[in-house]
């Protein structure tokens, strides 16, 4: 059961406006436009299409009219095929995590967001039916109210990748005032938003990052930001660790990583090897197998390091993303946005960043 739509929705009747929806007699959205991905390859397989039906609400559900959605990594990698094992048989898919809006409809046990309200959130990375769409569905524990200042597209951009960042600090390392954190690849969303929430959290932060965005992470708070491509990271880093988030997670970046850390510190990184191990033999003899060089490497490390090594993936947290609202209202979370597209050049956008055209955030509005 769920709480009917209260507000009037606005159904544009030019070119580019939302006149494609379907309600039912209740006035509930039943279909609508979304952006379809029916076969893995290039940006050319990005299907917009009119008329995608709208499932029905679940209790704990929340039914958010869409108003910008980025387009994260994880959104070009999928689109390519990564994940296959996963979701090949799940096809056609509806891509996109992050998202901003306004609620539609919720319920009915929902009881933390109101009809009318403006929200940001991001579903977790395994889900089907994504945020590409001008209405979206996810979870109560995976929105939020939109931080006031911040438009949607401002607001989009944050929620998946802070979310990542906050997994990996607070959730696995438990980052506290004092400790020292070091970012690989801190230039990036997931980057950004670890550097920002390390430096809220009181921690003295150093990164590696490309020339260009050293200004950026110096004013974010980062005590420190080597460009890795003039200088040798693990010379220029004194001293040693308590936390390592590896955005990059490469052989050589694992390496230096593990070498700069304390005793008991926490070595974590992004490229976890689940997916692509059950994409090369399945998800009955991959999932196992993938677990066991996880464990293996936890255990060699702990054994010959004293650290501890872990595969980080981002997990819907309420209290998480209620805290990176506090953060972003108060002016000390942000992820810039480099571009905005409307989502009907959906294909346009996800050239772009494939060609590496536009480095930083990328959105997608919706009228």
């Amino acid at each position: 059961m769920i709480r009917l739509i209260s507000r009037r929705i606005e159904i544009g009747t030019g070119d580019g406006g939302i006149s494609n929806l379907g309600f039912d007699k209740r006035g509930i959205v039943t279909s609508c436009r979304a952006v379809l991905l029916p076969r893995f390859g290039g940006p050319e397989v990005l299907e917009f299409r009119d008329n995608v039906a709208v499932p029905d609400l679940k209790p704990n559900q929340v039914l958010v009219r869409a108003r910008a959605v980025s387009i994260n990594p994880l959104d070009t990698r999928m689109r390519s095929g990564y994940g296959r094992s996963i979701f090949e048989p799940l096809l056609p898919l509806i891509l996109g995590r992050d998202i901003s809006g306004e609620v539609a409809a919720v319920g009915n046990s929902v009881k933390s967001l109101t009809v009318g309200q403006e929200v940001f959130g991001a579903l977790h990375p395994t889900a089907v039916r994504g945020t590409y769409t001008d209405y979206a569905i996810l979870a109560e524990d995976e929105l939020a109210p939109k931080p006031g200042s911040l438009s949607h597209a401002e607001a989009s951009a944050i929620p998946f990748a802070a979310l990542t960042a906050w997994r990996a600090l607070k959730s696995t390392a438990r980052i506290r005032e004092g400790h020292r954190v070091l970012v690989i690849g801190g230039g990036g969303a997931v980057g950004f938003s670890a550097i920002q929430l390390a430096v809220a959290a009181g921690c003295h932060v150093s990164t590696t990052c490309g020339g260009e965005s050293i200004s950026r992470i110096l004013a974010a708070g980062a005590e420190q930001a080597i460009d890795y491509t003039i200088e040798d990271a693990e010379v220029a880093f004194k001293g040693h660790f308590d936390a390592v988030l590896d955005t990059i997670g490469v052989p050589d970046t694992e390496r230096m990583g593990i070498s700069l850390l304390k005793k008991g510190g926490h070595y974590m990184t992004l490229q976890g090897e689940a997916a692509s191990v059950t994409d090369r033999h399945g998800l009955a003899i991959g999932l196992p197998m993938a677990a066991a060089i996880l464990l293996k490497k936890q255990i060699q490390y702990r054994y010959s390091h004293g650290i501890e090594y872990w595969w980080n993936y981002m997990r819907a947290d309420a209290e998480g993303l209620h805290e990176i609202r506090r953060l972003s209202e108060a002016g000390k979370l942000q992820v810039p946005v480099d571009k905005t597209f409307p989502i009907s050049q959906v294909r346009e956008a996800h050239k772009a960043k494939d060609r590496r055209q536009i480095p930083g955030k990328v959105v997608l509005e919706i009228d």
